[in-house]
Order: structure tokens, then sequence, then C-alpha cells
């Protein structure tokens, strides 16, 4: 009998040895050689282009690496392809927490793809820094391991409409929007900042994110006489409404979200036609003297020479800066809980954006942009300094909730 029980508890201790158990004070995604840092991006479908993010994020974190890593610790980096589809993002952010077990999530292309994960990856306390969409529900109201760094939708249309209304003199302005948070923040923005002109839109027209014939669209804004037409659309729609207004007659001063701020890339697809649209963005132009810019670019050609040097992939590394700023600050101890209060310690940090400030209370780092202008050959312009919006985000809020 004696000789019974102790088969039984070599076979049980030896079960028990298959099984992984974390040891005391395990974090996840963090051991002594690795930190693990997820991510979603559209490689494939009608946001292929934005997809260029996640890649850039990858080339600093290559970087890093080449350095020497993190106190030690090398980035261990998992990209995956979502399609801009939310039920793919949740299958994504599943996998990467539950099975790759990765420490924090970096940017993040999509307003309705973030969204399908954002209460997932709170409730697992996965940090998640610079989501790659200017929504207000990611820092409106705080979360704790939720740091926003892409200025707001809001806040690009208030700066838009300040400029066509008092640099160019438009009266009838109208919006091109996707169907969703990200275009309905634009429009509610661009809203609010004409009644303190006095003024109303002439004409919304919504897109669904999969339309690809736009002439109805184009000819309800040809119909209201714009001179202006704002857009938050996808790139693809984006190109398409131009031409199409084109092949109609339709000129108005095109004005765009930073979405849309690839110039070198909409002027290419429009065969020309993205010449002089205005938009505004919150990082160096490509050819910037700036000497981060110039790292990181010969960084490119020396370790990712078949990417194209263009302004979604650099932003990939703008948006993952503060991330890795935050981390060395942790030292060895790198935790959730200690990696959030690193990133609150961030005050006036600044690398190829706008100066980002985040806190206890403030989990949207910047409400900075400029405009620029695409020119001829897709060369682009800037065209003013920083500038900040003051628009009311709960009023923005309240309105998207109605």
């Amino acid at each position: 009998m004696k000789k019974k029980n102790m088969v039984i508890i070599v076979a049980f201790v030896s079960i028990l040895s298959l099984t992984i158990i974390p040891a005391a004070g395990a974090v996840r995604g963090v051991t002594d050689t690795e930190i693990r840092i997820g991510q979603w991006g559209p490689q494939t479908g009608p946001a292929a282009l934005w997809g260029a993010v996640a890649r850039g994020s990858g080339l600093y974190f290559k970087m890093i690496n080449e350095e020497g890593g993190i106190h030690g610790r090398k980035i261990k980096y998992f990209l995956r392809d979502d399609a801009y589809q939310p039920p793919k993002t949740k299958a994504i952010a599943k996998e990467l927490v539950e099975d790759k077990k990765v420490f924090a999530f970096a940017c993040g292309v999509g307003t309705a793809t973030g969204m399908a994960v954002k209460k997932y990856l709170h409730l697992n306390k996965v940090p998640w820094v610079g989501p790659a969409a200017g929504l207000i529900q990611w820092a409106y109201p705080p979360t704790k391991y939720l740091f926003g760094l892409y200025p707001l939708y809001c806040d690009e249309a208030a700066i838009l409409v300040n400029y066509a209304v008092k640099k160019h003199g438009k009266k009838r302005l109208a919006v091109f929007y996707q169907n969703d948070d990200y275009g309905k923040t634009g429009l509610i923005g661009a809203q609010i900042a004409l009644e303190k002109h006095g003024m109303k839109l002439v004409e919304a027209v919504s897109v669904e994110p999969l339309d690809t014939d736009v002439s109805a669209h184009c000819m309800k804004l040809k119909a209201s006489k714009a001179d202006c037409v704002l857009m938050w659309p996808n790139p693809k729609q984006g190109a398409l409404i131009i031409m199409q207004a084109a092949k109609m007659g339709f000129k108005p001063l095109w004005m765009s979200t930073s979405t849309l701020s690839d110039a070198p890339a909409m002027y290419k697809i429009t065969k020309g036609l993205f010449k002089d649209v205005i938009f505004v963005t919150m990082i160096e132009l490509p050819d910037s003297e700036n000497p981060l810019m110039k790292r990181y670019h010969e960084a490119q050609k020396r370790l990712e020479p078949n990417e194209r040097w263009a302004i979604f992939y650099y932003a990939g590394i703008l948006f993952v800066e503060p991330m890795v700023e935050a981390m060395k600050r942790c030292g060895r101890n790198l935790t959730a809980d200690n990696f959030v209060n690193a990133m609150e310690s961030l005050e006036d940090f600044q690398g190829i954006g706008p100066k980002v400030t985040f806190g206890p209370n403030k989990r949207q780092g910047s409400r900075s942009l400029f405009l620029a202008r695409c020119g001829e050959g897709g060369k682009v312009e800037r065209i003013s300094d920083y500038l900040t919006s003051d628009i009311d985000v709960n009023e923005v809020k309240r309105r998207l909730e109605k």
C-alpha cells in the first residue's frame, strides 16, 4: 500500500513539473532577457497604407536592440495583420496576451479596431501606448494603462476650419467622413468650430469603410456648392472622392485629416490631383533636418532598405518613443504599475513630434498639430507652426453619445 501511494505521489509531482507555474513576482512578457511587445496593423485591406505604422515601430525596436536593449533586455516584437477588421483585432489581442504573453501593446491602427479591444486590454492590465487614431475615448475619461499620443480628430477639425475661414475666406464648408467614431469625431469638431464663427456646414456626407463607389457621395458635395471640403475617410476613399470630383468639374479647396498625410502616396494614387490639398500633421516632414529624423532614416536604410521612408512609417517610431523612454525609467524593475508611473512622469518629452506630457489624470499626451500643403510631385510644404486646439472635448463627447 505504501509503495502504491509512493507511485501516486511521484506521478502527481511529475504532472506538476510539466505545468508552468509563474515564479513569485513574475511579470507577463518580461524575462531576464526580453520584453514582449505586440501590435496589430492593417497590412492588407482598404487601410493598408496605414499599416506602415506597425512596421515603423518594428524598426525602432530593432534600433533599440542593436544598442543593447533596455537595461539588458531585448524587445521581442509581435506584429499581426488585422486587415482593419475589428473581429480580427479581437482575436489578435487575445492571442498575443494569452498565448504570446506580451507585456504591452504599441500603437495599433484604427478607431473601430482599437475600441474592439480597449476593454479587454484594460481588464488584463496590459499597458497600451500610442493608439494610431485620434479618438477622444482613449483619454477621456482617463484609464490606468492607456496613453494617447495621436492628436484628436476634433482638434484637427478646429484647426482646419479656422484656417479655411480666416486664411482662405471660405464660407461654404462641407465634410466627407467615414461613418464611425473616427469620422464622426472630425465631423462634430468641424461643426463646433464653425459655430464659433457663426456658421454651419452646408453638407455632411458619410461613407462606409468598405465603399468603393463614391460617385453619389460626390454628387451631394457638388450640389451643396461647397467651396471647401474637409475629409475623414480612409486613404483609398480620400483618393476616390478627389478623382471623382475632378471628373465632375467640382473644384473646392480640399482639406484633410492627418490620416491622409502621406502626400507623396496620395499624389501618386490620384495622378497628381492631391496637389494643393491642405492637411494637418503632428510629425516632422520626410526631408526634415531634425537630428533624430536623420538617425532614424539612416537606420531604415540599413535595417529595412525595402521600406519606403514616409510619414506613416516613421509615425510608428513617434508613437513608441515615449514607451521606450518609460521602460528605460523603470530600470530593471519593469512591471505594469511601474511602467504606468514612469509614463506619468513624462513632461515635455519630445521625439520627432510635439512635446508630450502625461500625468496621473492626464492620458492625452498632446493636442498640437501643424498645417502642411501637398506641392508638385507630392513634395510637402509646411505652412504653419504647431497649433493647439482649445475645442471642448466634453462637448464633442456629449454630441458623439447622442
